[in-house]
């Protein structure tokens, strides 16, 4: 009895809990590298958010230096930016390789709120969308629907 009760509270708990909707694309903003309205894919299949970035490189096994986006990109800043690695992630691929990436914190501005989000360095080059956020972003508070796109970006502009 105890368990139904409790799965009854569960599913209660979540039916109030707010949640806010998301596409499968929209834009974000990354003020600590100031780069805003950059264009994302909301990943549901990766867990960790990745940020394409055209130039890697440790330093000393606690800071890696890099450059977000490439020459080809209109946000491009030719910017190194140096920030403390949280850890080195075992990802694989869409494609099943298996490869450690360097892992970085930073905040992100979406929906017009501050987010601190775990990304991913990698060379996204040939990928239509220069960030993936993944599983860990959303179960900060997000539902995706897939049939929307832009949705933060939308309610940005037109205020």
């Amino acid at each position: 009895m105890f368990k139904y009760i409790f799965i009854f509270l569960i599913l209660i708990q979540s039916l109030f809990a707010e949640n806010t909707i998301i596409g499968k694309y929209d834009r974000i903003d990354l003020p600590i590298l100031k780069l805003e309205n950059l264009r994302a894919k909301i990943d549901t299949g990766a867990k960790t958010s990745s940020l394409h970035c055209s130039y890697i490189k440790d330093l000393d096994k606690k800071t890696v230096v890099f450059e977000v986006l490439d020459e080809t990109h209109e946000k491009y800043k030719k910017i190194r930016y140096s920030m403390p690695i949280k850890r080195v992630a075992k990802v694989r691929s869409s494609n099943g390789i298996t490869e450690n990436r360097y892992v970085i914190s930073t905040k992100v501005i979406i929906f017009e709120k501050n987010y601190d989000v775990e990304f991913t360095l990698r060379d996204r080059k040939k990928m239509n969308y220069p960030i993936l956020l993944g599983r860990e972003f959303l179960e900060k508070g997000f539902l995706v629907d897939v049939s929307k796109e832009n949705i933060s970006y939308y309610e940005k502009n037109s205020k």
